[in-house]
């Protein structure tokens, strides 16, 4: 049987990073991905944000780690040329009805380490953006966009240069945990000891983690399914900063994003599903994505928006239930030996990747 010192079961963006960090104070790691490429779940359908860190509870995994992510991540892309850009973002209020919860937002975001956001007027906003339409707004200078394949490239060119492996179309189909390793055994049949395993298998992880002997049902939570449909604008918008309306539902509203070559693309709605599978964009939503965007953009033109891609949060709690933070369980948490488990990492995993891979990785240090 094959023997290696550690193991990170999924090769997205937190996997990666995990993986790195890992690599990165010689010790010995391969990544195992199920599927042909890295990075083709989560990581690659998504809004490519570097959030600011304005929405999370103070004190939680998110919060913390979306500052610390946040600035590692930047000097990160600066460092090694990942293409992105610090655009800044503009949260607006449309009616005066939102301007409270705009405040709540801006008094939040302090008392979780964000010092950086200016209030506006209306006015000062279409100064900004004179195709915008706000009584208010909160302007966030940190917020940016990166490239997430170029990141995950890097993340991965790191990882190899210290000496891990990556192994595509590896399906792990379960592990048997006792004291002194973990024996995982892929579909195939091969088996590989380790003396630590990172279960960072996105959408998958909870399915993943019921298929480890000897760790108990009531650590590993039941997974949700939340769809998130974008649509994008033909053409080049006539917007420089990301626009998002102030939340009122599970997700962050039907936003504004750009990409690094200045189109437009709308969303993520939400929409619960059945299955993680679940990735067709429904044209006929379109009309809804119209009536949410024009109420910060009232010219947008009509029946512009196409359809454009579709992600899957990897949410750990359901409709109606406050949304759930990072789960990051070592054996402190559920006793098995050499076992983390990453649950419930959604946005702002990406920003986060960086200071989650440090983290993980000074876990299995102190194991």
């Amino acid at each position: 049987m094959e023997e290696i010192e550690c193991v990170v079961i999924g090769a997205g963006v937190v996997g990666l990073a995990v993986a790195r960090a890992i690599a990165l104070q010689g010790r010995e790691v391969l990544v195992l991905e199920a599927e042909g490429a890295i990075g083709s779940g989560i990581s690659s359908r998504n809004s490519e944000v570097i959030h600011a860190g304005l929405y999370y509870t103070p004190g939680s995994l998110k919060a913390r780690f979306c500052l610390e992510g946040r600035q590692a991540l930047y000097a990160y892309a600066a460092q090694r040329g990942v293409p992105h850009r610090r655009c800044g973002k503009l949260i607006v209020a449309t009616s005066q009805a939102q301007v409270a919860r705009l405040e709540a937002i801006l008094a939040n975001a302090r008392v979780c380490g964000v010092d950086d956001l200016a209030w506006m007027s209306g006015e000062e906003a279409r100064a900004l953006e004179p195709q915008l339409a706000c009584v208010a707004a909160l302007h966030s200078p940190s917020t940016g966009i990166v490239d997430s394949h170029a990141l995950m490239l890097s993340l991965q060119g790191d990882l190899e240069d210290a000496g891990g492996i990556v192994v595509l179309k590896c399906p792990v189909a379960r592990a048997e945990c006792a004291q002194e390793a973990i024996v995982l055994i892929a579909e195939d049949g091969t088996a590989l000891r380790c003396r630590s395993v990172v279960n960072a298998a996105g959408l998958g992880a909870p399915s993943l983690a019921r298929r480890f002997d000897n760790l108990s049902p009531g650590f590993v939570p039941r997974e949700h399914w939340a769809k998130g449909s974008y649509f994008v604008l033909p053409g080049r918008a006539p917007f420089r900063h990301l626009i998002y309306p102030v939340p009122e539902a599970a997700g962050l509203g039907v936003h504004l994003t750009l990409d690094l070559g200045g189109q437009a693309r709308f969303g993520p709605d939400v929409q619960w599903v059945e299955s993680p599978d679940d990735l067709v964009v429904e044209g006929a939503r379109a009309a809804a994505f119209e009536a949410e965007v024009r109420q910060y953009w009232p010219t947008l033109p009509t029946a512009a928006l196409q359809p454009g891609y579709a992600g899957i949060r990897p949410k750990i709690s359901g409709p109606g239930e406050p949304a759930a933070d990072f789960w990051v369980q070592g054996p402190r948490e559920h006793g098995v030996p050499g076992l983390v488990n990453l649950f419930g990492i959604e946005s702002p995993g990406l920003t986060a990747s960086l200071a989650l891979g440090q983290h993980v990785a000074s876990l299995l240090t102190s194991m």
